[in-house]
């Protein structure tokens, strides 16, 4: 799932900058996938709760599948307008909105609570190689064959990820399935409000990577400033999966002991500083290494947020509780990306790089100072809801 989406995530955005030549349109790209699932999450937290987690994840690999196969039509017509690719965009943005909130609340289906932050490790190890796979396939495959080679890679790659979820076994705990109401609805986001610990670190990865998303200005970076062609591209995209595999392993085998807390705000500086660094690097390799310590940096920020997220909260409320994390992780990331976009119409690219890694350490200050409860916890595991 995580290759297929990534490859096509890769050509979408060389597809659309080879066609208009304008940042903005990448940014377009974010907001046609943030919004639908945005609009989806809470209803798709709540059916996460009700249904079998794992027909859920089957059925948005068809939709991706559909996506993909979408996306070679628009190939194949030869069009040069981008609408057709928006509208695709915001259908597989509608799958994403609607499997976040089934795949995080699986995870502890999966795993007893005791071993929850190393399961997540492990399970981030291996996101991680999709992260890296899946790009620099990507680019090697638009690189020869084409956007279309590419996206039926990825149409293949969807419909073994439905065959594996399919297959899959687990022990779910879910709500006594109930009609839905607006209160049930709204559940997870009252929960999250009054556990200060989780909202604080939702919010801290929201507007922290809302700021520093430089990733969707990476085909800027690698035809206009770097010189690296779509090969580039895809290893570039890649570069953050590499540093976020190599710390998953390290702490799959070396869990995070004390200070807990501190360590996500330190490590959520250090990806503000390693922004700042790619921004203005005119090196491919410094550029390299500046995106390996920014998604080293943002793994160990996943991996508390998930565990204290996950374990402070009750089975039953996983799935909307997850809806919630997801909500943030969408605008961090879609909505980010249309942020970079806009920045960069209007004061350039590096300049809207740099100043969102600023922002990113700001936003660290202020959170440290708004939530000492969250820098404040110590052992993972004894988190509790």
């Amino acid at each position: 799932m995580v290759v297929g989406t990534q490859m096509v995530s890769v050509c979408v955005g060389w597809q659309l900058y080879d066609l208009t030549r304008r940042p903005i349109d990448l940014g377009y790209a974010g907001l046609a996938q943030f919004l639908p699932a945005f609009l989806l999450a809470l209803p798709a937290g709540q059916l996460a709760d009700q249904l079998d987690r794992r027909r859920i994840l089957s059925a948005c690999q068809a939709i991706y599948a559909f996506c993909a196969l979408s996306l070679l039509v628009v190939i194949a017509s030869k069009s040069k307008e981008v609408w057709p690719i928006y509208a695709i965009l915001v259908l597989f943005g509608s799958g994403r909105g609607l499997s976040g909130p089934a795949g995080q609340a699986l995870m502890p289906d999966l795993v007893r609570p005791e071993h929850l932050s190393n399961g997540i490790a492990w399970g981030m190890s291996v996101f991680q190689i999709g992260t890296i796979v899946g790009p620099a396939a990507g680019g090697l495959a638009y690189a020869a064959g084409g956007a279309a080679a590419a996206y039926a890679s990825a149409v293949v790659l969807f419909v073994l990820a439905f065959s594996m979820f399919a297959a899959l076994r687990s022990k779910p705990s879910r709500e006594k399935r109930s009609a839905p109401t607006l209160a049930s609805l709204l559940a997870g986001v009252r929960y999250v409000r009054e556990k200060k610990v989780i909202l604080g670190a939702l919010s801290l990865d929201l507007f922290a990577v809302l700021l520093g998303g430089a990733t969707a200005l990476l085909p800027v970076y690698a035809r206009d400033i770097l010189h690296v062609g779509p090969s580039g591209l895809g290893a570039l995209r890649g570069a953050p999966g590499v540093g976020a595999l190599l710390m998953a392993l390290v702490l799959a085998y070396r869990p995070l002991g004390r200070r807990a807390g501190f360590t996500m705000f330190a490590c959520v500086g250090l990806f503000g500083v390693a922004t700042i660094v790619f921004g203005v690097s005119r090196s491919f390799s410094l550029s390299l290494a500046a995106l390996v310590v920014l998604g080293a940096s943002d793994l160990v920020s996943v991996v508390v947020r998930h565990t204290v997220v996950q374990l402070s909260t009750p089975p039953e409320m996983r799935g909307r509780v997850s809806a919630v994390n997801v909500l943030f992780i969408g605008a961090s990331n879609e909505l980010g990306e249309f942020e970079s976009g806009v920045t960069a119409a209007f004061f350039g690219v590096v300049p809207a790089v740099v100043l969102g890694g600023v922002g990113t350490c700001l936003v660290v200050v202020l959170w440290t100072w708004l939530f000492p409860s969250l820098r404040k916890v110590d052992r993972l595991e004894a988190a509790t809801y």
